[in-house]
């Protein structure tokens, strides 16, 4: 095994499109990774949810933001709001929506949330 793997999210393994948003997954062999670009409007109960069918986003996110931002509002009450620059872990049970004019655009490493995330469950 190579101690270096490498893929563009330009070509992507899968894509996948659910309203507003659209999400790249590369496999990077013992890893994959997500590039998450949601438009302005983009709400995570408008546009996935009828995709996953849960009350709440039941994925765990970690990544980091590269452009827009987004306000995140956990179930347990907690909020907060995702800009340029910043990392992040969301566990799962939350909403969430783009606060921007310009697209979110989110880059994340969890394996399991590059495979399953905004598909049909």
């Amino acid at each position: 095994m190579a101690g270096i793997a490498k893929k563009s999210f330009d070509s992507a393994d899968e894509v996948r499109t659910p309203d507003k948003a659209r999400i790249e997954v590369v496999d990077l062999g013992s890893a994959k990774a997500m590039r998450m670009t949601a438009q302005p409007g983009w709400r995570w109960s408008e546009s996935v949810k009828p995709v996953v069918n849960t009350d709440s986003c039941r994925a765990r996110h970690i990544g980091t933001v590269a452009a827009g931002s987004l306000h995140v509002r956990h179930d347990d009450g907690t909020e907060q709001d995702l800009t340029p620059g910043t990392a992040y872990v969301i566990e799962p049970g939350h909403d969430a929506w783009v606060t921007s004019t310009e697209p979110f655009v989110a880059f994340e490493f969890e394996s399991a949330t590059a495979e399953t995330y905004a598909k049909p469950s």
